[in-house]
């Protein structure tokens, strides 16, 4: 007979039931061991939540044989180091429970409340759904938890304790999961871990995820790692000595504790700088603890006068702190025997955050008149989430946005009202336009850095001061994707192109289907109302559409055929009794000179069409040129010039997909063409010719001299943006009257054979 928890006698050997009894009821009561910062009635709850989750998880087990009850009380476990409510231990207790153990959410928000239940809802992943690859299931998983989370930061509080405690464990797991799980961890879990100011978790998660993914590096660093301790123990010691002593002298408070370089952070540093090991000098190094924000400065001079700082070494994260949180001062001296050691001097509060982040609402009530916990600990970002997700619908995509996020190696530049912003390394201006608000990234027009006009696609760098400029008319570019480093900027500009060219091409699809209509003798598109919506839901029945709206957005884009759908339109009006007009098709097709049926009506283009209309870069039309329209599939309308050689082939291949076109009276934008011209070389040319040009009231977008070596004649080809034929024909004769110019001529892209 062995004796069990409670002291009763049972049965030797005791049968897996009992043992697995045992080991829960042995691990929940080190759970509660860790619980009394929390009152007799939250006790209670999260025993019944224990109670609840061991009943649903009845019979499984670990991969190591361990019931598997003792994994949710490990998280739960973690979550009461960080100090967390009883609502969080409680969903840590059961996080697994929709997932694993079929139970419902409605069903916990019965028993244990909605708070509790959207916790672990937020939890839960997606596995219920198809997906069409793993990858878009990881995607939407991730989505729902960071919008949870943007919500309630406990969720990825818990998914965290949750994922340090599987990568604890993770030598149980098949080593073909390895690889998947730790890169998952790397890439993912540890950033959020180190934007929301876990640096404890962030520092465990790297080095267990470094651990399974290159074990034998790991292994290799590990033993050096010890060496290295052991004959560095004598230099630790006379340094703390000596660092003690001199605050002793100046009567200054301090806790003084060892910091030691992760061996993932070593790898990394030595693979990023191609170091041996012992070429990395900052593996060890000091934190100074003091009572206030004023001994942070006198702990900073002390130091100083002890041992000579590294010059470029020094960082100050109090002033202006981290965009987790994080604040401390940071400098690098050279210490006995010439060995570089890190100091980071913060006070109790600091250091309370600078190791907990997020958690440390919890661990750590600020009372500090006007304090901001949430802002400083970074939250902002968790809510920039919601906006990220409101303009992307697209999981994958949305994915994209935070990963950009989640590597947050930051620049800090200001307003120029002193408002310091936190950025992305590698950030430009029109990041820096959007983090202040949408409105003005949307409208940004150019940008002043320190004073002077710089380019918007400029990188900022640290102690920047950025002036932006906006104009009401202006709108984001789409070459802006290209260089953008934040999600915000990236989702925002996104989310505006789309919306204006579904606006776009939904107009030109009106005007499109009722042209198309006028030719078949109806003179306007019928509404919605009355026998009318039956007509509408026909053709779109027809068609495949949803919505009206998506019907005429997809003829803008060139996805249907407007004469088609105008045929098919007159046929289901016909139905109702609308008989077409005779003389309205008589006059349509004759003015649209529709001799083969294969040409729709005619669409007037002043350059304000947006989106939906695109000039050809092959011929890039401007106005005075005979033009033709081509309905590219999904690419909305294409100008061509009518002699150019790609719509020529383009005609004989899809004719049906062509419209006519026409240029309005008065164009409301300039649009660019290629001039190229033939200069004697020598100096000062190519100002001489861009200054006709400039004469000429042309600008110039583009210029191109070739990689050719300088020839006696050479050929620079400009692309210059005019107002129509007139005007070019004005450029190219001021080019002509410029001395060395030998020729000037529009160039025109040549038939292929």
């Amino acid at each position: 007979m062995t004796p069990t928890v409670d002291g009763t006698l049972a049965a030797s050997p005791p049968d897996a039931a009992t043992a697995a009894a045992s080991a829960a009821a042995a691990s929940f009561a080190a759970l509660l061991g860790k619980l009394d910062y929390l009152g007799p009635t939250d006790i209670e709850h999260i025993r019944q939540a224990y109670r609840f989750a061991d009943e649903a998880h009845l019979g499984q087990l670990r991969k190591n044989g361990d019931p598997y009850i003792t994994h949710p009380i490990a998280v739960a476990a973690q979550c009461a180091e960080w100090k967390l409510d009883a609502q969080a231990l409680m969903a840590a207790l059961m996080h697994d429970a929709i997932e694993d153990c079929g139970v419902t959410k409605q069903e916990l928000v019965e028993r244990f409340g909605a708070p509790v239940a959207e916790l672990v809802d937020g939890l839960t992943k997606l596995e219920r759904l198809e997906f069409t690859s793993r990858e878009q299931n990881q995607a939407e998983s991730f989505r729902k938890m960071l919008l949870a989370m943007a919500k309630d930061v406990r969720v990825i509080l818990i998914k965290l304790a949750d994922r340090t405690h599987n990568m604890r464990t993770m030598a149980d797991m098949p080593r073909n999961k390895w690889q998947r799980i730790s890169s998952e961890t790397l890439e993912i879990y540890a950033p959020i871990a180190h934007r929301l100011g876990l640096n404890f978790t962030y520092r465990e998660l790297q080095d267990l995820a470094f651990r399974f993914l290159h074990p034998w590096r790991y292994e290799v660093l590990s033993k050096a790692l010890n060496k290295a301790r052991n004959r560095r123990r004598d230099l630790i010691a006379r340094v703390q000595q000596e660092v003690e002593a001199a605050f002793g002298r100046h009567k200054l408070g301090v806790r003084m504790m060892g910091r030691e370089k992760t061996l993932y952070s070593i790898y990394r540093k030595m693979d990023s700088k191609h170091l041996s090991f012992a070429q990395v000098t900052d593996i060890y190094g000091f934190r100074l603890v003091v009572p206030d924000l004023t001994d942070c400065y006198t702990a900073l001079g002390v130091l100083h006068q002890l041992y000579k700082p590294l010059p470029g070494k020094f960082r100050d994260y109090v002033a202006i702190p981290k965009v987790n949180g994080y604040q401390s001062l940071h400098t690098t001296l050279v210490g006995p025997f010439g060995t570089n050691i890190e100091f980071q001097v913060r006070t109790h509060a600091m250091d309370v955050v600078a190791e907990s982040g997020v958690a440390a609402h919890w661990l750590y009530k600020a009372n500090e008149p006007g304090s901001d916990m949430s802002q400083r600990l970074g939250t902002q970002w968790l809510q920039s989430l919601l906006d990220i997700q409101q303009e992307t619908h697209d999981a994958s995509e949305f994915w994209d946005h935070i990963k950009i996020d989640l590597f947050p190696d930051a620049v800090y530049v200001f307003t120029p009202k002193s408002k310091i912003l936190a950025l992305p390394r590698g950030a430009t201006v029109v990041d820096f336009a959007y983090a202040i608000h949408s409105d003005i990234g949307q409208r940004t027009v150019a940008a002043r850095i320190n004073g002077e006009q710089r380019p918007l696609r400029s990188e900022l760098a640290n102690g920047d001061v950025v002036e932006v400029i906006t104009d009401e008319k202006a709108e984001p570019n789409p070459t802006w994707l290209s260089f953008v480093k934040t999600g915000r900027a990236r989702s925002k500009i996104r989310h505006h192109l789309k919306t204006v060219a579904q606006e776009k091409s939904l107009e030109l699809g009106e005007r499109m289907l009722s042209q198309a209509l006028r030719s078949e003798g109806i003179a306007q598109l019928p509404g919605e109302d009355g026998d009318h919506g039956t007509v509408w839901d026909k053709l779109l029945r027809f068609t495949g559409n949803k919505s009206r709206g998506e019907l005429l957005s997809d003829i803008g884009m060139g996805r249907r055929i407007a004469s088609m759908v105008g045929k098919k339109l007159a046929v289901l009006l016909a139905e109702t009794g609308l008989k077409p007009d005779a003389v309205l098709i008589s006059t349509e097709r004759y003015a649209a000179g529709q001799d083969d049926g294969t040409l729709q009506g005619v669409v007037t283009l002043d350059g304000s069409e947006g989106l939906s209309v695109q000039y050809a870069p092959c011929c890039k039309p401007i106005p005075g040129d005979r033009i033709v329209g081509y309905l590219g599939r999904g690419e909305g309308l294409v100008v061509h010039a009518e002699d150019c050689p790609t719509a020529r082939r383009l005609r004989d291949r899809d004719a049906e997909r062509f419209l006519e076109v026409e240029w309005a009276d008065e164009p409301v934008r300039s649009f660019d063409t290629t001039v190229i011209v033939t200069v004697a070389n020598g100096k000062g040319v190519l100002a001489r010719v861009a200054s006709s040009i400039a004469a000429a009231e042309a600008d110039i977008t583009h210029v191109d001299m070739g990689d050719e070596p300088a020839q006696t004649a050479t050929d620079i080809r400009f692309s210059v943006s005019v107002r129509d034929r007139q005007h070019l024909a004005d450029v190219l004769r001021s080019l002509k009257r410029t001395p060395s110019v030998i020729k000037a001529q529009r160039y025109k892209a040549a038939a292929k054979a």
